[in-house]
């Protein structure tokens, strides 16, 4: 039993993205079992798979029957190995995370039309399935200049985000014609990783309104990037929230916040992701500011942590998320004292 219930407009989710190994059929059971409301598809494994949605007949409603007999929903698909393809700049490491009709013969500029292509029809596919936003990556063509050395002019990044805004306006394009978001999560190897770059994306694209940001707190804040400053400072651009947790100033001195080509889970690195409220991350204060800011939509968790098994990780950050829910105030704490309502004089 649930210890607080949830607005009914703000439902809990899981995110399959760590979980493509699972087929759905035996995901969906295991996340209600879980304690979520619903689940935020992955496009990759059998979670979603965009072209089956959009070319074969019954499929949509056999993956909303198969949620709906766990008494699951789904308010948001992501579709970030193919988003990040499109303003990458592609090498091997691409061929293993997209589809193989969009790695195609592995030609750079091949590979970011076909994943382009591909973006559009996960719009198309959202609004078959009734969803209203697409979170993903956007990769970025500038990334690996993040340290200006060579010495990097404003000119060179600019070219980047220009780059970025000649790929993705068309994409955004489409999103606007099915009434479906996008929604980036703003996150090292992006074009957005922090609130600088988050604004520059925004005026490159000469603000779209298509164009919003996945929230997740975890990546700005080992960064360094206040990471409820962003709530406030892009209150209309939040279009969903990944709900996932990390530690930093950690490790014994051996590896900074670039990570020194550690795996997650090294016990000398600076930072790592946490299981939800095991790590730094102060969920109320995010969730109060998310509540100020009017954000009612999906809380998903995004579970990462490789110290923990995965089920009792994501059983307890659904039981640490739903005592952190609480309904709003139906009237200012001080009512009581006003003369007025107690129908005195």
């Amino acid at each position: 039993m649930h210890a607080l219930p949830n607005l009914p407009d703000q439902p809990l989710t899981l995110f399959t993205g760590q979980w493509a190994d699972l087929p759905l059929a035996e995901l969906a059971p295991l996340a209600a079992s879980m304690g979520y409301d619903g689940l935020e598809l992955a496009c990759w494994g059998d979670h979603f798979e965009v072209q089956r949605a959009l070319n074969e007949d019954g499929y949509i409603q056999s993956r909303l029957d198969l949620l709906a007999a766990h008494g699951l929903k789904v308010h948001a698909i992501s579709n970030h190995l193919v988003g990040q393809a499109v303003c990458d700049l592609i090498d091997e490491r691409h061929r293993e995370i997209v589809p193989a009709h969009v790695w195609g013969d592995g030609d750079p500029e091949g590979v970011r039309t076909r994943a382009a292509q591909e973006l559009m029809d996960t719009a198309r596919a959202a609004r078959k399935l009734g969803v209203k936003v697409v979170n993903g990556f956007t990769g970025s063509s500038i990334w690996h200049s993040l340290y200006a050395f060579p010495p990097t002019s404003q000119a060179y990044w600019d070219a980047g985000y220009a780059d970025f805004a000649r790929r993705w306006t068309p994409i955004l394009e489409v999103f606007r014609e099915e009434g479906v978001r996008f929604a980036l999560e703003v996150h090292p190897t992006e074009i957005a990783f922090d609130l600088a770059t988050a604004r520059r994306a925004l005026d490159a694209l000469d603000q779209h309104p298509n164009f919003g940001f996945n929230y997740d707190p975890s990546h700005l804040a080992y960064q360094g990037a206040d990471y409820l400053k962003f709530i406030h400072d892009f209150a209309d651009r939040v279009f969903h929230v990944h709900v996932k947790d990390v530690w930093w100033n950690r490790g014994n001195g051996d590896v900074g916040v670039f990570g020194g080509h550690t795996s997650f889970g090294d016990a000398r690195r600076y930072w790592d992701f946490r299981s939800v409220g095991r790590g730094n991350i102060d969920f109320e204060r995010v969730f109060v500011a998310l509540r100020d800011v009017g954000y009612s939509g999906p809380l998903s968790v995004e579970w990462e942590d490789a110290r923990m098994d995965r089920v009792h990780g994501a059983s307890e950050s659904a039981a640490f998320v739903r005592k952190l829910m609480f309904p709003p105030a139906s009237q200012a704490f001080d009512a009581a004292f006003s003369t007025e309502r107690q129908g005195g004089s």
